[in-house]
């Protein structure tokens, strides 16, 4: 399949207008040549460190054989179930490879004691875990860790023939993991966590479920020369421009998946875009949308929509579509993909005038959730109960309100007309899919776009745009009461009071940030989620 790009409309213009320039100065081969000057003084220490990925369909390479290797020795051992243990770009990347040839891949991503507690359920004994994480030390995947190193002590089996770790090279858990004897695979330092899609953090998980990893890398490579050449008809200088160039500048990108092959690329697409762009006042909000969402019926100004499409014919052309003016047209393998994502938004960070490397808004609310767990303070009462449900606001947004549909029209009524509404939902995705249903009801009813995050996952990605962009949006938070809880070993907390101060520390950080947020904690009813859909209605 060759990879193709159409734009027309806004987008058109914007790239007619920024490309030419992006050409002239050398901003291309500058990404290729690892250039850190490209994104101004500021960014130089950062980017200096984390270009690397323009190298990973090569540096990655010696990785397929020891992954298969290793794949091969785990399956004549009977251990067919691979979980992966990882947040934001540690998990988005596989999700994405997986689903997309059909491997059948674990992905735990949560603190949800119900989500935690499904997987360590599903053929344990079958059962090896890769905990996935550049730092050595997130919470959510070391607590994690912990537990499956527990729950496979107390079946007999070595933790340490079921254990792989994939970190960067001198992390607190990579010196831990050898000295436990676990297997370890170190990614390169010089990757950040959002463009990591073709280092060894995309690809031991997904090599380890069953997925051709080579092939991916060929198809990451073959798109490599077009990205790396100064010229107009460059697909990531294309792409960079249509989503960051408009005049006057369209900051929500709607992402539609619309009869394409890959499964689940615009959820891939959401973190790189709003980690990256996300800060100092400005950036592009991506809105991740089905094909017939409000949001793309309505025509708001300040929206671009991009389509991720199979409809190239053999030559790398796609057929026209009048009913699509105005839009982006995206189609091409999933490694020519996540190259051309990972150039273009780049590029956006130097038209946006910003570093697209750094992250200075997520670490708060970490701090915060280390201070509620250090604290652990007792929950802030309710401003009300409805049903089963517990209705929480920050700065007197739910004063004089007796019911959650009245509070949630309170929130929308801060939306402004360049405005967006946030769902958060802290609760386990796994047992309540359809929760991600609310988003629908909220976009007809707001006027506005709606993004829809898992929580805590989005707090490594989408969660830097919420603190460091615009300060545009309202936020909705659903959390649940679990009747049920794990403890985790060595630590002083459980999951349930994790996931809780997760969701807490960050409507703090966002209400001292001057963004308004209502929470909604259900008692682990069904009842209760479709009291929450009535009065979303």
């Amino acid at each position: 399949m060759s990879f193709a790009i159409r734009v027309s409309g806004a987008a058109a213009e914007a790239v007619a207008t920024a490309v030419p320039t992006l050409v002239s100065d050398l901003v291309a081969s500058g990404i290729t040549g690892q250039n850190p000057d490209l994104w101004g003084p500021d960014a130089v220490e950062e980017a200096s460190k984390r270009l690397g990925w323009v190298e990973a369909p090569s540096i990655s390479r010696p990785l397929v054989d020891e992954i298969t290797a290793l794949r091969d020795d785990l399956r004549s051992r009977g251990v067919t179930h691979i979980v992966l243990a990882g947040m934001g770009g540690s998990s988005l990347a596989p999700e994405v490879i997986t689903r997309t040839v059909g491997a059948e891949l674990t992905v735990l991503d949560s603190t949800a004691p119900g989500q935690v507690a499904a997987a360590l359920a599903d053929r344990l004994e079958e059962t090896a875990i890769v905990v996935s994480s550049k730092s050595g030390s997130t919470v959510e995947t070391d607590s994690q860790r912990r537990i499956y190193e527990d729950a496979f002590r107390g079946a007999g089996i070595d933790p340490a023939e079921r254990i792989i770790v994939v970190t960067d090279p001198g992390s607190p858990l990579e010196a831990s993991a050898r000295e436990a004897g676990y297997r370890v695979f170190n990614a390169d330092p010089n990757v950040g966590g959002r463009y990591s899609a073709l280092t060894a953090f995309g690809l031991v998980p997904s090599g380890l479920a069953g997925v051709d990893i080579a092939e991916l890398l060929d198809e990451a490579e073959a798109i490599l020369v077009e990205l790396s050449v100064d010229d107009e008809s460059n697909p990531g200088l294309v792409l960079g421009a249509a989503i960051a160039a408009t005049s006057p500048r369209r900051d929500k990108l709607a992402i539609v998946a619309d009869g394409t092959h890959i499964v689940g690329f615009p959820d891939w697409a959401e973190q790189l875009i709003a980690e990256s762009t996300g800060k100092l006042g400005t950036g592009i909000l991506p809105v991740v949308l089905e094909p017939l969402a409000t949001e793309i019926t309505a025509g708001y100004p300040d929206v671009q929509v991009v389509r991720i499409v199979d409809d190239a014919d053999e030559h790398g052309h796609l057929f026209s579509d009048d009913r699509h003016d105005g839009e982006i047209h995206v189609s091409g393998t999933l490694g020519a993909q996540m190259m051309v994502w990972e150039y273009a938004t780049a590029v956006a960070g130097r038209l946006l005038g910003i570093n697209p490397f750094d992250q200075p808004d997520v670490e708060s609310a970490k701090v915060a959730t280390r201070g509620l767990l250090d604290s652990t303070p007792e929950p802030t009462p309710p401003a009300f109960v409805e049903g089963g449900i517990e209705v929480r606001a920050t700065g007197g947004l739910a004063d004089g309100q007796s019911t959650i549909r009245g509070a949630i029209d309170a929130l929308l009524a801060q939306l402004g007309e360049d405005g967006y509404v946030s769902i958060q939902a802290y609760v386990d995705r796994v047992a309540t899919p359809q929760l991600d249903g609310i988003r629908d009801l909220l976009a007809a009813r707001a006027g506005r776009p709606v993004t829809f995050g898992w929580g805590p996952r989005f707090l490594h990605s989408t969660g830097q745009y919420h603190k460091g962009g615009p300060a545009t949006g309202v936020f909705l938070q659903i959390a649940e009461q679990s009747d049920s809880d794990i403890e985790v070993p060595g630590r002083p907390f459980t999951l349930g009071q994790l996931i809780r101060a997760q969701a807490a520390g960050d409507a703090s950080v966002l209400a001292d940030h001057g963004r308004p947020v209502l929470t909604l904690t259900l008692s682990g009813s069904a009842d209760d989620i479709t009291a929450l859909f009535e009065a979303a209605n």
